[in-house]
C-alpha cells in the first residue's frame, strides 16, 4: 500500500508518499508540470512494490495535465474536493499549526490511506466535455464584461440623451446586434433627434428600421421626438461627446458579438453529447441554460448517488445535530462549484417567471414560497429537487443506451 499525496500548484507540484504504520517511503519533493519530471515521477512509482494510489486536489484546471498523465500511465488516480482535505483530521494533535505545500502533501498522502477503500477513479472527461467547461468559462467571462460596457454606456447615455436604452426591449440577435444600442449609435445626444421637425425625424427613423431590419411602428417614432423635447443632456452635443459615444457603443457591440457567437457554439457542442435531448426537455432549460448546465456537471456517472450531485453544487442541506438538539433550518453548504449554483439558481428563475403548471420543480417551490419561506431558502431547495430529479433522468436514459 502506497499512499501518494500531491499537492498542486499552477507550475509545480509537491509529492510524499506514505506507507501503513506512518512509514515515509518519500519525503515531500517538488517536480514541476514539464513531461521529464512527470515521467520520473510515474517511473518512480511504478518501481514501489504493492499497489499504489495517488490522491490530489482539484485545484481550478491546474490537476488536469498531472492527473491526465498519471492515468495514461496505468496508474490510480483519485481527485478530491479541496474542501473535504481540509476539514479531514489527521490526527496531528500538535498545537503547532504548519501551512506549506510540504505539509499539505503529507495530509493528502495521511487522507489517501485512511480513505483507502472509499477512493473513486478519476475519470478523464471526453474532448467534447473539457471544450464544452471552457467555453462555459469563456462564456461567463465575457459576460460579465457585457454588463460592465453596457452599464458604462448607459452611464454616458444619461448625460448625452437620458432614457434613450428604455426605449426597446428587444433582445440581442444572433450577430450580437441589439436595438436600442444601434439607435444610440445613430442617435447618440438628444439634439439629433429634437433638432429635426416631427416628421422629418419619422422618415429618418424609418429608413433607419429599414436599413437595421427592425420593425418602424410611427406610434412608437412620434413617442421618441415627443419625450426628446422635454429632456435636459448634460453633455454638449459636439465632437467629442460622439467619438466618447462611439467608442462605448463599439464596445459593447464587439463583447455582445462573442457572447452570441460563444451561446451558438456551445449549444451546438452540446447537441453531440447523449444526453443532450433529455436536458433540453426539461422546463426552465433553453439553447442558453442547458448547455451550461451540462458543462458544469460533466458526466453524470463520476457521481454515485444523487445526494452527491447535489452536494458537488453545493445546494445540498446542512446538518446540525447534538444530542437532544437539532437546527430545524441550516444554511446550504456551498461547498460546491459556484458556477453551477449560479447556472441553477438563472433555471429556478426562469421557472419561477414562466410558472410551469405541470413542473414538479416549480410547484415545489410555489407551495416553499406560499409557506412563506425566504427567497434563498425556496430557490436553493428547487435548485436541490432540480439536480436530483436531472441525475435521475440522465442517468437513467444514458444507462438504456447501447454500451
Amino acid at each position: 500500500m502506497n499512499a501518494v499525496g500531491i499537492d498542486i500548484s499552477k507550475r509545480k507540484s509537491m509529492v510524499s508518499i506514505l506507507r501503513p504504520g506512518g512509514e515515509v517511503v518519500a519525503k515531500p519533493f517538488e517536480i514541476s508540470h514539464l513531461s521529464g519530471d512527470v515521467q520520473s515521477l510515474i517511473d518512480r512509482i511504478h518501481s514501489l512494490d504493492g499497489e499504489s494510489r495517488i490522491v490530489m486536489e482539484c485545484t481550478g484546471r491546474y490537476h488536469e495535465p498531472i492527473a491526465r498523465e498519471l492515468v495514461a500511465a496505468g496508474l490510480f488516480v483519485s481527485a478530491i474536493n479541496p474542501q473535504l482535505i481540509h476539514d479531514y483530521q489527521d490526527g496531528d494533535s500538535s498545537l503547532r499549526k504548519v501551512k506549506s505545500d510540504k505539509a499539505d502533501s503529507l495530509k493528502i498522502a495521511r487522507y489517501t490511506l485512511d480513505r483507502w477503500e472509499k477512493l473513486k477513479q478519476y475519470g478523464l472527461m471526453d474532448e467534447i466535455r473539457n471544450q464544452l467547461k471552457t467555453m462555459n468559462r469563456q462564456f461567463d467571462f465575457y459576460m460579465k464584461h457585457k454588463t460592465a460596457m453596457k452599464n458604462n454606456l448607459i452611464a454616458l447615455l444619461d448625460q448625452s440623451y437620458p432614457g434613450a436604452n428604455t426605449y426597446f426591449d428587444s433582445p440581442a440577435r444572433e450577430d450580437g446586434s441589439q436595438k436600442w444600442v444601434d439607435f444610440t449609435a445613430t442617435y447618440w445626444h438628444v439634439d439629433c433627434v429634437r433638432k429635426m421637425s416631427l416628421n422629418a425625424f419619422v422618415e429618418h427613423y424609418q429608413k433607419w428600421c429599414r436599413r437595421k431590419k427592425y420593425n418602424f411602428s410611427r406610434a412608437k417614432a412620434e413617442e421618441i421626438h415627443g419625450t426628446a423635447k422635454e429632456l435636459v443632456p448634460v453633455l454638449p452635443k459636439d465632437d467629442f461627446t460622439k467619438q466618447i459615444l462611439k467608442r462605448a457603443t463599439e464596445q459593447l457591440y464587439a463583447v455582445s458579438k462573442t457572447v452570441e457567437q460563444l451561446r451558438t457554439l456551445m449549444n451546438e457542442t452540446a447537441a453531440t453529447l447523449p444526453e443532450y435531448s433529455v436536458v433540453m426537455a426539461m422546463k426552465g432549460v433553453g439553447p442558453s441554460l442547458g448547455p451550461q448546465l451540462m458543462a458544469e456537471i460533466g458526466d453524470v456517472a463520476r457521481f454515485t448517488h444523487r445526494n452527491a450531485i447535489t452536494a458537488f453544487a453545493g445546494v445540498d442541506p446542512g446538518v446540525n445535530e447534538s444530542g437532544d438538539y437539532s437546527q430545524k433550518s441550516v444554511h446550504a453548504s456551498k461547498h460546491g462549484s459556484p458556477v453551477l449554483r449560479k447556472t441553477l439558481f438563472q433555471i429556478m428563475d426562469v421557472l419561477i417567471k414562466t410558472k410551469p403548471q405541470d413542473d414538479p420543480v416549480y410547484l415545489f417551490m410555489d407551495k416553499k414560497r406560499a409557506q412563506g419561506k425566504p427567497y434563498y431558502v425556496y430557490m436553493t431547495a428547487g435548485a436541490n429537487k432540480f439536480l436530483r430529479i436531472y441525475y435521475g433522468r440522465v442517468k437513467e436514459y444514458l444507462a438504456s443506451l447501447p454500451q
